[in-house]
C-alpha cells in the first residue's frame, strides 16, 4: 500500500537571490527524495514557499529603497523560477503573505495561548538605532562571554555552542550594519519551552535513524530549554491573534513562528487548490504517515524542537484541527551541513557567491544537481571550487554515464536502427543485468536513509560495471563478424541503460528524461514543473506545481522489448573546457589575472 510521504523543505528567505550553498542544503536533496519516493508509488506531498516577514525582508526593502511587500513579491518570483529551472518538483511552492497562510498561523498561535503555552514577559529587546526595528538575535554579533570567540551570534556561539542571549554578548554590534544595538524594555508573548522539555528529550532521544549531529545538536539544546519569545516590535508580519496585541501595529509573530507553520499551512492550501480540502489530514493526522524535514544545519533546532513543541501544544485543537487527531511530529529531520566557496564561506555582501540563476544561464541543472549530491555538504562541511566542478562534470558524470549512453546509443543506432533482437544470453549477460537490477533496492534503500552521495556513487558504479561490459565485449567490432551476438550484447547494454535512467532520475531528471526519449519511450519520466495563478484581489498569487501522477517512471527494473525504433542520439553532457575554471573566478574577482590561453 502506498505509504504517505510529507517532504518538508525550509522556507528561503524572500530577501535576496539563493545561491547554490542555499540549494545544497534544503534543495537538491528534498527533490531526490520526493522523486525517488514517486518512482517507488508512495504519495508524497513537498511543500515550501518563500519565507517573506521579519527583519531579512525589511532590512532588503530598505536598502533596495522598496516596500516589504515590493520586495517579498519580487524575490517571490526570482526564487520560484530559480527554483523550477533546478527541477525542484514542489506539490506546491507557495508564499507566507497568502490569507490562508495567516489564517493557520493565527489557528496555531491562538490555540497555544489559549492552552497556556504561551505568556506575557517584559524584555530587554534589542533595536537598531538607524532604524528603531527590532534587531533579531542572528542579526547581531559580538565576542561570547564564555570563549572569547569575536563572531559569536545573538542566538548562540558556533565556537563553543553554548546557547546564548544578546545583552549577554561583549561589544555587541548589528550585522546589518555595525551600530551598537540598543537595549529596551518592552512586553512580548513567549513560548512555554519548558513545558514541553520531557516529551522532547523522550522523543528526540528515540530517533536512533536521525543523522548524529541532528540528534546531539537537539539533544544539548533540549538540555537548557527557556521560554522563547514568539513576538517582536514589527510592522510586517502576522498580527497576533491575542486580547491586548491584536490591535497593535508594532507588534507581529515571530518569523520564525510564522514559517514553521507554513508546511502545515501550504498543505492546507495545496489541498484547497485541488477542491479536496481535507485531503490535507491523510498526512498531517494520519499516525501512518512519515515526516521529512529538509535544511541547513543552521535551523536544525526550529525543526527538532520549536516546531515539535507547537505541534505538542497544539494537539488536535484548534479550527483546523477538529479534534480529528493530533497532528503528526517529523519522522526524519534531514540537515546538511555548510557549503563555502573556493575556501571561503558565501558571503552576497563580499560577493562570494554563485548564484542559481547565474549558474544556470551557463551551465545546464544535472551537472550541478550531480556535484551538490556526490560533492555536497551531506554530512561534513564541504568546499565548491570551480576546478572540482570541472572536474567532476567530465571525469565522471560524461566519461561514465554520458559516455556509456552515447557510444551504446550510437552503435545500435547505426546498425539496427531500432532496439536489436538478442539471442540466447550467456552467464555474463545474465549477471550483468542481474547487478543492476539489484541496484534499484540498493540505491532505493540508500537514498530511504538520506545517504544520497553513496546512492549516486552506487548507481555511478554499476554504470562503470556496464561501461566495462562494453569494453570487454567490443559491439563495434563484434557486429561485423557476429551480428547475432552484437545484438544480445547491445540489447544487454540497452536493458541496463534503461534501468539505470531511471535509478538515476532523483538525482538527474533533466538528462534521465533524455535518454528516456532516446530509448524511443513515451510520456514524461520526469517532465517539466508548471506555475500556476491563484487566489483573487489582493490575495492572488503564483505558485510552483506539477502533474506528478502522470508520469510513467517506476522504480523497477526495464523490459525492453526489441524492434523499438530509436532516434539519432546526441550527447548527453557537454564537456567543459579546463580554462573555464579561471574564467569563473576571474568573474567572481575582476582584478584576478586572466587565465593564459590554452595551447594549440
Amino acid at each position: 500500500m502506498p505509504q504517505k510521504i510529507l517532504v518538508a523543505v525550509a522556507w528561503p528567505y524572500a530577501s535576496g537571490r539563493r545561491h547554490i550553498g542555499h540549494v545544497a542544503g534544503f534543495g537538491v536533496p528534498s527533490d531526490v527524495f520526493a522523486r525517488y519516493h514517486r518512482l517507488k508509488g508512495n504519495d508524497v506531498l513537498m511543500v515550501s514557499g518563500t519565507d517573506e516577514h521579519g527583519t531579512p525582508v525589511m532590512v532588503a526593502a530598505d536598502g533596495e529603497r522598496r516596500t516589504p511587500r515590493e520586495t517579498a513579491d519580487h524575490y517571490n518570483a526570482v526564487i520560484r523560477e530559480d527554483l523550477r529551472n533546478l527541477g525542484l518538483s514542489y506539490d506546491l511552492f507557495t508564499r507566507t503573505t497568502t490569507a490562508n497562510h495567516y489564517r493557520v498561523v493565527r489557528d496555531v498561535f491562538r490555540t497555544l495561548y489559549e492552552r497556556g503555552f504561551i505568556f506575557e514577559r517584559t524584555m530587554l529587546g534589542a533595536f537598531s538605532p538607524t532604524t528603531g526595528h527590532t534587531l533579531p538575535d542572528r542579526y547581531i554579533e559580538g565576542t561570547c562571554p564564555i570563549c572569547g570567540f569575536p563572531d559569536a551570534r545573538g542566538d548562540q556561539c558556533d565556537n563553543c555552542g553554548n546557547l546564548l542571549d544578546p545583552i549577554d554578548l561583549l561589544e555587541p554590534r548589528s550585522k546589518i550594519d555595525g551600530s551598537t544595538p540598543e537595549f529596551r524594555n518592552t512586553k512580548h508573548l513567549f513560548l512555554d519551552l519548558p513545558a514541553f522539555a520531557e516529551r522532547l528529550r523522550e522523543w528526540i532521544e528515540a530517533q536512533r535513524h536521525w543523522r548524529p549531529n541532528v540528534r546531539n545538536f537537539s539533544l544539548r539544546y533540549v538540555e537548557e530549554l527557556q521560554p522563547r519569545a514568539v513576538t517582536r516590535d514589527l510592522d510586517w508580519g502576522v498580527p497576533v491573534p491575542v486580547e491586548g496585541y491584536e490591535g497593535d501595529v508594532n507588534k507581529r509573530i515571530y518569523v520564525w513562528i510564522d514559517a514553521v507553520v507554513g508546511y502545515l499551512s501550504a498543505a492546507v492550501e495545496w489541498a484547497e487548490l485541488r477542491g479536496t480540502p481535507d485531503a490535507w489530514r491523510d498526512w498531517w493526522q494520519n499516525p501512518e504517515a512519515r515526516h521529512f524535514y529538509f535544511m541547513g544545519k543552521d535551523n536544525i533546532v526550529f525543526h527538532t524542537v520549536i516546531w515539535p513543541a507547537e505541534l505538542l501544544g497544539y494537539g488536535e485543537g484548534g479550527e483546523l484541527g477538529a479534534r480529528r487527531g493530533a497532528l503528526g511530529l517529523p519522522y526524519d529531520v534531514v540537515a546538511s551541513e555548510f557549503l563555502t566557496m573556493e575556501g571561503r564561506q558565501f558571503s552576497t555582501s563580499r560577493g562570494v557567491a554563485v548564484y542559481v540563476r547565474d549558474f544556470l544561464s551557463r551551465y545546464d541543472p544535472d551537472p550541478l544537481r550531480y556535484y551538490l549530491t556526490a560533492a555536497g555538504p551531506e554530512q561534513q562541511d564541504t568546499d565548491f571550487t570551480w576546478a572540482e566542478f570541472v572536474r567532476r562534470n567530465n571525469d565522471e558524470l560524461l566519461a561514465t554515464w554520458g559516455n556509456l549512453v552515447n557510444r551504446v546509443l550510437t552503435i545500435t543506432q547505426r546498425n539496427f536502427g531500432a532496439v536489436p533482437e538478442p539471442g540466447t544470453p550467456t552467464e555474463v549477460d545474465r549477471a550483468l543485468v542481474a547487478a543492476v537490477d539489484g541496484g534499484f533496492d540498493t540505491v532505493g534503500s540508500l537514498i530511504e536513509t538520506a545517504r544520497f552521495k553513496a546512492g549516486l556513487a552506487e548507481a555511478m558504479r554499476l554504470a562503470s560495471q556496464v561501461n566495462g561490459y562494453v569494453n570487454d565485449s567490443e559491439p563495434w567490432a563484434l557486429v561485423q563478424r557476429d551480428r547475432e551476438r552484437a545484438a544480445t550484447v547491445l540489447h544487454t547494454c540497452l536493458r541496463c541503460i534503461d534501468s539505470l535512467k531511471t535509478m538515476f532520475t532523483p538525482f538527474l531528471p533533466f538528462s534521465s528524461q533524455r535518454v528516456h526519449e532516446l530509448l524511443g519511450h513515451q510520456g514524461q519520466l520526469a517532465g517539466s514543473l508548471a506555475f500556476a495563478d491563484v487566489g483573487e484581489g489582493d490575495d492572488r498569487h503564483t505558485v510552483l506545481t506539477g502533474d506528478y501522477a502522470s508520469w510513467v517512471g517506476r522504480w523497477a527494473p526495464a523490459e525492453l522489448e526489441p524492434g523499438r525504433p530509436l532516434p539519432q542520439p546526441s550527447p548527453l553532457f557537454r564537456k567543459l573546457a579546463p580554462e573555464l575554471a579561471e574564467e569563473e573566478l576571474a568573474r567572481m574577482d575582476p582584478d584576478r589575472p586572466a587565465p593564459e590561453p590554452a595551447s594549440a
